[in-house]
C-alpha cells in the first residue's frame, strides 16, 4: 500500500487548494496580476477568504486577508439604493425629469434635462456622454459639477430611452439629485442609510482630498499597455469617480451589502422590484442585464447572480449575490488589459457561486 493511501481523506483534500484558490493562483501565475483576493459566503452565512500573490511589489509583503480596495463602480449600487430609498419616501419620482431637481443644469447638443428621467439616469438609458472618456491625465480634485460640465461639452450619444449605454455622468447627476433633495452630502447619506444600517465596518466614502486607503490593503497598480511596467497608483484623489466610483470597501463587506440588498433589508419591496427590472447590457457579456444600479449575470450552473463590479486605476472587482443567499466577490490589484484575464476574474466568481 502506498503512503498516500494511508492519509485520511480530509487531510488529502485540505492539501489541495480548492477551486476558488486555484482560480486566484492562476490569476497571479498565469495572467501575471500582482495580487488577487476573494471572499465567499455560503447559504448558511459561513465565509471563506482567500489571497494570492503579493500585496506590495516593492517589499514583497503579503496580501492582507480581506484587505480594503477601491471598489470603483460598485459605488453606483450604493448611490442607486439611496436614490430608491428617497423614491420610497416620496422625495424623488423615478419618472420625473432631471430638471425637476436640477433645473436648467442639463443642457447641451441633443441634451435636455426636461426630457431625461431619473430612471434613465439609474439605468444608463439617458444618452448622456460619459465624462470619463474626456478626463485625460488631468488628475486633480473635481467637484461633481465639473464632471457634468465636461460631459455636456459633447453631443448626446442617443435620444433618451432609445438605447442602453454605460455612462458615469448618469450617476454623478443622481448623486447631485440626492444632495439637492436631502440637503446633505452624498457621502453622509450613503453612510447613514446604507453603511451604518447594515454594519459595513470596512466601507467608506473617502472625504474630499483623502487620497489614502485607511485600513490594511494591497497596493494597486496601473499598466499602460501589455508588457509595460506596473506603476503604484494606490494613493490618488478619487473625486473624479464621486457617486459613480469613489468608495472603498472589502470583498466581505460587498458580500454583506449585496446579500442585504437582495434580502429586502435596504429597500421596500416596490423599489427593490424596480431596481431588478432590467434591460440587456450585452457589452458587459452575453446574457448580462442592467437594472437600476444593479447588474444580473448568468451563472454556468443555471440562474443568475446580482451585483455590479468596479474598475478603477489600481483595482478591479467583480461579484454579487444570489437570491438564495450565496455571495462572492473577487478583487485584483491592476485593471487587466487582457480581456482573457478579465474573464478569468469573472470565472472565479462563477466558480465560487456554483460549487
Amino acid at each position: 500500500m502506498t503512503m498516500g493511501a494511508l492519509m485520511p481523506p480530509a487531510a488529502s483534500a485540505a492539501a489541495r487548494p480548492d477551486t476558488v484558490q486555484q482560480g486566484l493562483n492562476a490569476l497571479v501565475h498565469s495572467d501575471g496580476l500582482p495580487a488577487a483576493l476573494a471572499s465567499v459566503k455560503d447559504r448558511k452565512g459561513h465565509t471563506r477568504t482567500y489571497t494570492a500573490g503579493v500585496g506590495d511589489l516593492a517589499t514583497g509583503a503579503k496580501v492582507p486577508v480581506d484587505g480594503q480596495v477601491r471598489i470603483g463602480s460598485n459605488t453606483k449600487t450604493f448611490t442607486a439604493v439611496v436614490a430608491l430609498q428617497l423614491v420610497g419616501e416620496g422625495k424623488i419620482r423615478l419618472d420625473a425629469p432631471v430638471d425637476t431637481y436640477l433645473p436648467g443644469l442639463v443642457r447641451g447638443e441633443g441634451i435636455d434635462g426636461r426630457r431625461i428621467t431619473v430612471r434613465q439616469l439609474l439605468q444608463h438609458t439617458s444618452g448622456l456622454p460619459n465624462y470619463t472618456n474626456y478626463l485625460g491625465d488631468d488628475v486633480r480634485h473635481y467637484e461633481p459639477r465639473d464632471l457634468v460640465d465636461l460631459a455636456l461639452q459633447h453631443k448626446a450619444d442617443f435620444a433618451p430611452g432609445t438605447k442602453w449605454e454605460y455612462s458615469n455622468t448618469n450617476y454623478v447627476l443622481a448623486g447631485m439629485i440626492i444632495q439637492k433633495v436631502t440637503g446633505r452630502p452624498l457621502a453622509t447619506e450613503i453612510d447613514q442609510r446604507v453603511i451604518k444600517r447594515i454594519g459595513l465596518r470596512h466601507t467608506y466614502f473617502p472625504a474630499p482630498g483623502d487620497a489614502t486607503i485607511r485600513e490594511p490593503h494591497p497596493k494597486g497598480y496601473n499598466q499602460d499597455s501589455a508588457g509595460a511596467p506596473l506603476r503604484d497608483v494606490t494613493e490618488m484623489d478619487p473625486s473624479w469617480g464621486w457617486a459613480a466610483g469613489q468608495m472603498i470597501s472589502t470583498n466581505s463587506d460587498l458580500n454583506r451589502f449585496f446579500t442585504a440588498l437582495l434580502a429586502g433589508r435596504l429597500l421596500p419591496a416596490a423599489q427593490l422590484a424596480q431596481m431588478r427590472t432590467t434591460v440587456p447590457a450585452d457589452s458587459f457579456g452575453p446574457g448580462t442585464r442592467y437594472g437600476l444600479g444593479l447588474i444580473s449575470r448568468p451563472l454556468s450552473c443555471g440562474g443568475v447572480y446580482w451585483g455590479h463590479g468596479g474598475s478603477i486605476p489600481g483595482y478591479e472587482t467583480r461579484g454579487g449575490a444570489t437570491d438564495d443567499g450565496r455571495a462572492a466577490n473577487a478583487a485584483v490589484t491592476v485593471q487587466p488589459i487582457d480581456e482573457t484575464a478579465m474573464k478569468h476574474v469573472e470565472k472565479v466568481v462563477d466558480t465560487a457561486l456554483c460549487r
